[in-house]
């Protein structure tokens, strides 16, 4: 079972681990890394690889025709070859497949490419199947393979800040934590979410329970509370969700809705303590408010924060997915262990299929 304090102290090294990699420091050989689908909402990320001097992008695979069709258009994908599935997995020194299918295949070619011996960074969420996910989970495991999961806020500045402070015992004792992940979503694509039951939690809240469940753990009790606001005759998305979760000495909120108006200007989390608040809004564009009951210092020469409310900015835009990319490549080269190992992702998929009411 995931516990917070031996995830923390994996998370203890987060701020190091996005860092510690120079952008313009390339390795002797780059990792070689394959993409099957464009068809999930974060398929972009192939940027984030296609632009570090660490991986090499050898391909990709679509097997929609229509998808293939407009991808080989994209001024991003058309950059790369097409490969048939076989092809790309039987690649000469291929190391990584990313999958970024539409979220009803994401499980299935994960198998694939962990059957093939191969680390895997797949996107969210883990599909609709909890034992189809523990089962490649423990496959991987058994293999010595990684699975990164694409939870996009991992590496956000401010959430490594965080677990560094919350490792340092800055905040005391977590009582509490909040989480809003929210927009407007359009028509076209609410029919999209509305392929599975569990609403904007299951796709869009995931990425915040993975955030909740990394400070305080598996909870002991998830109750859902979902709602529908727009009754239109094309979808039945559930559009306004709220999620309780119960722990021995905490409780958190995690909302999701598709209809908030600048809804990505109030994404936000919230983990308050006895010894301070850590307040995260946006999210995307990250700004600190934090309070603390006393002056804080990592060290010598490093930034004093003072007692009571301050802000904290950070100098470099944060940029999705740089991070993650970085981190895979460091856990690839065998220079440091999975910070997220798979007793967490597991105890977060159980955790969003229960706040989707899944």
């Amino acid at each position: 079972m995931t516990t917070r304090r031996r995830f923390l102290t994996a998370a203890a090294t987060l701020p190091m681990a996005a860092s510690g990699i120079a952008k313009d420091a390339a390795p002797a050989k780059p990792i070689r890394y394959l993409q099957i689908g464009t068809g999930h909402a974060h398929a972009n990320k192939l940027e984030a690889y296609a632009e570090s001097p660490e991986w090499e992008v050898v391909g990709i695979v679509e097997e929609d025709p229509v998808l293939l069709e407009a991808a080989r258009k994209s001024p991003l994908y058309g950059k790369f070859p097409f490969l048939s599935l076989e092809e790309g997995l039987k690649t000469p020194d291929l190391k990584v497949v990313g999958v970024e299918t539409e979220v009803r295949d994401l499980l299935r070619y994960a198998r694939r490419a962990v059957d093939g011996g191969f680390h895997v960074h797949l996107d969210k969420p883990a599909g609709a199947s909890m034992e189809e996910y523990r089962e490649l989970m423990k496959i991987a495991d058994e293999k010595g393979l990684v699975v990164q999961m694409g939870f996009m806020y991992r590496f956000n500045p401010a959430v490594q800040l965080l677990h560094r402070m919350l490792q340092a015992g800055w905040l005391g004792e977590v009582f509490e934590t909040h989480a809003v992940m929210s927009k407007v979503v359009p028509s076209k694509d609410r029919q999209t979410l509305d392929e599975f039951p569990g609403g904007t939690m299951f796709e869009l809240g995931c990425h915040i329970i993975d955030l909740t469940v990394s400070v305080l753990g598996r909870p002991d009790k998830v109750v859902p509370y979902p709602r529908r606001i727009l009754e239109t005759p094309d979808d039945t998305l559930m559009d306004n969700m709220l999620a309780v979760f119960e722990y021995p000495k905490a409780t958190a909120t995690v909302r999701s809705t598709a209809l908030e108006v600048e809804g990505f200007s109030r994404r936000q989390f919230t983990v308050c303590g006895t010894g301070g608040t850590f307040h995260i809004q946006p999210l995307d564009r990250p700004v600190v408010t934090l309070s603390l009951s006393q002056e804080r210092r990592f060290g010598e020469g490093e930034r004093v924060f003072p007692k009571g409310t301050s802000v904290v900015e950070f100098a470099t835009p944060y940029e999705r997915y740089v991070g993650d990319a970085a981190d895979l490549a460091s856990i690839v080269r065998g220079e440091k262990k999975n910070p997220y190992p798979s007793e967490h992702d597991l105890a977060v998929q159980e955790t969003v299929l229960a706040a989707a009411g899944m």
